[in-house]
């Protein structure tokens, strides 16, 4: 276990049988899929979802029975772990959760709600307009609808994505947060593109779209803080990889400084490689410190925006100086195509641009306290 068996957290007896479950499903299982390379993406998909139903995984992200969601705690132990095993960013490891459609009544409960718990839908989180879009995306009232019209792009899944669940301004009302299923009529998927990192996006265009009013998630007017409720747990989703990813490579890059290369020298005999590997340890305990305590104050009931921020900040950050310091360690062999140091570089650094760039975090951190007065950082 490595890493994950070291750092002590005070974890409860039940939080640490998480972290073994998830870590022997990593390994015993997990690994395998991610380097089958007779595998296509769907079939690893579905091999890792069979195998995280098995090992009591999958249906953590969605609403248990008495609809009590699993702490963010939990989720945060059992992504590090995973990500610690080496299996950051795996997809399939977890079902669709509610996300903005979390306590939603009827009609979207059993039109939209159930089955996209269930697999048989597919939703994408349109929050994002083009650079070059004249006005965010609108909408104006007609009777029992709304006629929307606009622009989004950075759709993550939005090209599989059987509904949108979409930041529209309502006029007259405020910003809300819409589904819009994606065959209605002017609803036109614009392009799919790829990220270096192997992520996929959609591009949509919205031409006088038609939804009913029950569409709309809550009220018109609270739209905005709904997604960015949305934004900051994925935020903390990001950070817990980030720091996992991290312990992964520091073991990585552990193993590499003990190993005697064939003329008997030891990397990690090395002062400057000492220096290097102590300065990534500090960092990475640094990290994990904030992402841990973030993760408990949610749990409390806290308002977490803030929180949320610096800390898919900072892991991801940490994470991509921990890949950096460990390449310039190992050698250019790092950055031959197909190693793992090469591969996960890619991954972590399109993190310290996903739900926010860096520097926008900063600047909104300070905007909670200076404007708003919220927030512990």
């Amino acid at each position: 276990m490595g890493e994950t068996a070291r750092v002590p957290d005070f974890l409860t007896p039940e939080l640490l049988d998480w972290r073994e479950r998830a870590t022997r499903l990593a390994s015993e299982r997990l690994l395998r899929l991610r380097e089958d390379v007779t595998l296509d993406e769907r079939e690893r998909r579905r091999a890792v979802v069979v195998a995280s139903r098995e090992a009591g995984l999958y249906g953590l992200t969605q609403p248990s029975e008495d609809a009590t969601p699993p702490s963010a705690l939990t989720m945060l132990v059992v992504r590090e772990a995973l990500a610690a095993a080496g299996c950051g960013g795996l997809r399939g490891v977890f079902g669709d959760g509610p996300g903005v459609l979390a306590g939603v009544g009827e009609p979207l409960r059993s039109s939209h709600l159930v089955p996209m718990l269930a697999g048989e839908l597919r939703a994408g989180f349109a929050f994002t307009e083009p650079s070059d879009a004249p006005r965010p995306t609108w909408a104006r009232i007609d009777g029992d609808e709304l006629v929307i019209t606009g622009q989004k792009s950075y759709v993550t899944g939005g090209a599989d994505a059987d509904f949108l669940t979409a930041t529209v301004e309502v006029q007259g009302e405020g910003p809300a947060m819409v589904v819009v299923d994606t065959d209605r009529r002017g609803v036109r998927l614009l392009r799919r593109f790829a990220s270096f990192d192997g992520s996929h996006h959609a591009a949509f265009a919205f031409d006088e779209v038609r939804v009913p009013r029950s569409y709309v998630l809550g009220r018109s007017g609270e739209g905005r803080g709904r997604a960015l409720e949305r934004i900051s747990e994925v935020r903390r989703v990001i950070a817990a990889d980030c720091t996992g990813t991290a312990m992964w490579v520091l073991e990585l890059l552990a193993a590499h400084l003990v190993t005697p290369r064939p003329d008997g020298r030891v990397p990690g005999d090395l002062e400057r490689a000492r220096l290097r590997y102590g300065d990534l340890r500090v960092k990475v305990y640094a990290a994990r410190s904030m992402v841990y305590r973030t993760a408990r104050l949610t749990d409390a009931g806290h308002n977490v925006v803030n929180e949320s921020m610096a800390a898919k900040l900072f892991a991801s950050e940490v994470a991509n100086e921990v890949v950096d310091g460990a390449i310039q360690l190992v050698g250019g062999e790092a950055l031959v195509q197909g190693h793992p140091l090469e591969q996960v570089m890619r991954r972590l650094r399109t993190l310290r641009l996903a739900e926010g760039e860096s520097d926008v975090l900063r600047v909104n951190v300070a905007r909670g306290l200076l404007d708003l007065g919220q927030g512990r950082v």
